[in-house]
């Protein structure tokens, strides 16, 4: 049974161009290790040791870390304990509708106001914190960096050694638990995205190892590992409130993801295996499974580097205009521009109100005596039109 399965499994007409077979690309011990489908399943107990090692990593290191940098946590109001209205957050819905809200408040004996405030305290409880998100930025910062090196490493005049086997197994169950812990870690909004992301990677990863495209495997792992790591140092820097740093990492990160998977992976590698191939064989099946992964992959990359572009444009232009328009308003202070210069960081926006700066809360409180006539609510109208939070749409991108 298992010979027949292999036999099902393994058909030269799948896997190898037409006229070669296993036995033309077989390797001597001398000459390297040669890939077998059978190392992959190494990678299900190294994925459950990278969620250990997680799990060390965030307790021992970063959350240390993190109050090193000055990582702080909104106090948030804990929602009362009322059952009928946990049980509906839990199995129904987290935002009622007015109807529903009517309807609960008839059942509990509880004002409509008092079940919009406890939805809406029920909701900023679950929201994760800022030092869980720095744990898990981190954690992800260390792996990629470190991923990146050791595939520079083993590219670097070596042949196909033990070093592209375990680069391989480490990708492969680094990214298995990733997406085993999907549903634990913080939800983005392009969740979906990353899943079919970590799907595809692992796909083309393990196909690519099992077909022995080790070569073009680990230049599109490297090419991936080359923009992550600036990404997470990115968040792991706003989380802290250090806002310059964040702005230069982040525009480090841009323009590193834009040229390597705009430029070098479809200029490259996909036009490598998608055309240059052909010159050397006909297509087979592997030939249109391994670039069919590679196109999902680089649809993702275009998807994106819409975001950053779009996120990019609204940093120095629209933060311009804005800035401007607001410059002409009749009957702006003095102050009111001091306030506006001040709160433009490096791209002219700023995040989080406890991680403004001493100049900030100075220019606000000496407006805030000569502006006794302006009402709270305009103030904090005006400041969130002139605040665009541009550093919440970081945290939504992994």
């Amino acid at each position: 049974m298992e010979a027949l399965l292999n036999e099902w499994l393994w058909q030269e007409e799948s896997w190898l161009p037409p006229g070669i077979s296993w036995q033309d690309i077989e390797m001597k011990e001398d000459e390297g290790r040669f890939p077998l489908p059978r190392d992959l399943i190494y990678t299900f107990p190294l994925a459950f040791t990278f969620i250990a090692l997680r799990y060390v990593f965030e307790r021992l290191i970063a959350v240390p870390f993190s109050k090193h940098l000055g990582v702080k946590d909104r106090i948030r109001i804990r929602a009362a304990s009322v059952p009928k209205l946990e049980t509906f957050y839990k199995q129904k819905s987290r935002q009622p509708s007015q109807i529903e809200v009517v309807s609960l408040g008839k059942q509990c004996g509880i004002s409509q106001r008092n079940i919009q405030t406890w939805f809406r305290h029920r909701r900023n409880q679950d929201r994760p914190s800022n030092s869980r998100k720095f744990c898990e930025a981190s954690w992800r910062f260390a792996f990629y960096i470190a991923s990146f090196t050791a595939g520079l490493g083993s590219l670097i005049n070596v042949s196909l050694l033990v070093a592209h086997y375990w680069y391989y197994i480490l990708e492969m169950g680094f990214y298995l638990s990733l997406l085993l812990c999907v549903s634990v870690d913080v939800k983005r909004k392009d969740f979906k995205e990353q899943v079919i992301h970590h799907i595809a990677t692992i796909f083309l990863i393990g196909f690519s190892y099992c077909a022995n495209y080790v070569r073009v495997g680990t230049l599109v792992m490297l090419v991936h590992d080359s923009s992550d790591f600036f990404l997470e140092s990115a968040k792991m820097f706003h989380y802290a409130g250090w806002t310059r740093t964040c702005d230069s990492l982040f525009v480090i990160f841009s323009l590193v993801f834009l040229v390597t998977r705009l430029v070098v992976f479809p200029g490259r590698v996909v036009h490598t295996t998608l055309v240059v191939s052909l010159e050397f064989f006909q297509p087979f099946f592997g030939y249109y499974f391994f670039n069919a992964l590679l196109l999902v992959l680089q649809a993702l990359h275009i998807f994106w580097a819409y975001l950053i572009l779009r996120m990019l444009y609204k940093f120095v232009f629209l933060g311009k205009v804005r800035r401007l328009q607001m410059k002409g308003r009749e009957g702006m202070s003095h102050f009111r521009h001091q306030e506006l210069y001040h709160l433009c960081g490096f791209f002219f926006f700023r995040h989080r109100w406890s991680a403004m700066n001493v100049a900030m809360r100075r220019a606000r409180s000496t407006m805030k005596s000569l502006r006794k006539t302006e009402t709270n609510a305009a103030g904090s109208k005006e400041r969130a039109q002139s605040t665009p939070n541009w550093h919440r749409w970081l945290t939504t991108v992994s």
